[in-house]
């Protein structure tokens, strides 16, 4: 078996909203998906796919809606795909919001690394997911400038604030992260 260390980054979010993080790769795309949401903090609600070397992989479309042709991402273990390191690729989370992320294979390691304890594993991170539904970049965008301008809020702004709560930004717990996956 073999270990990755892979970097996702929420592509158009400054500041940066990144992880690193450890998989088997025995694991199938559609596990990916899952620790991916993990890992940034996701709640699971909306369809994804993957996109490498000019394939999609993703979930059946039961229903035939989709247009491209793509490889059920249950099925598909990602050893077939992330063998190299460098190689990036593309998670989309999201078809409405359009959440993307790239991804990068850091390391293919034959051991874990001594800090690693079991795996899947979250290594480090910057900054806190989107709010899952916030209207993808401009609506993230939206949700800080009105965070960073509670004083000139409106009737609008007033219900940005209660709607995102006690979300913070810059708020990543690792701890918490990892919690999850052990």
């Amino acid at each position: 078996m073999t270990f990755l260390q892979l970097k996702v980054n929420l592509k158009e979010i400054k500041p940066k909203i990144w992880r690193r993080f450890v998989v088997s790769d025995d694991i199938s795309f559609d596990k990916l998906h899952s620790i991916i949401q993990n890992v940034m903090g996701w709640e699971n609600y909306h369809l994804y796919s993957f996109e490498i070397h000019g394939e999609r992989i993703e979930l059946p479309d039961e229903e035939g809606y989709s247009e491209e042709e793509s490889k059920n991402s249950e099925n598909i273990k990602i050893k077939e795909y992330l063998n190299a390191e460098k190689l990036k690729f593309i998670y989309l989370y999201d078809f409405g919001d359009s959440w993307e992320h790239e991804i990068v294979v850091e390391k293919l390691l034959s051991i874990l690394p001594d800090n690693v304890k079991y795996v899947p594993f979250c290594l480090e991170g910057n900054n806190a997911c989107p709010p899952e539904d916030c209207g993808g970049v401009f609506g993230y965008e939206q949700c800080i400038q009105v965070l960073n301008d509670k004083k000139k809020s409106n009737g609008d702004s007033k219900e940005l604030l209660e709607w995102l709560g006690n979300w913070k930004p810059d708020d990543f717990n690792i701890t918490e992260v990892n919690k999850k996956f052990k």
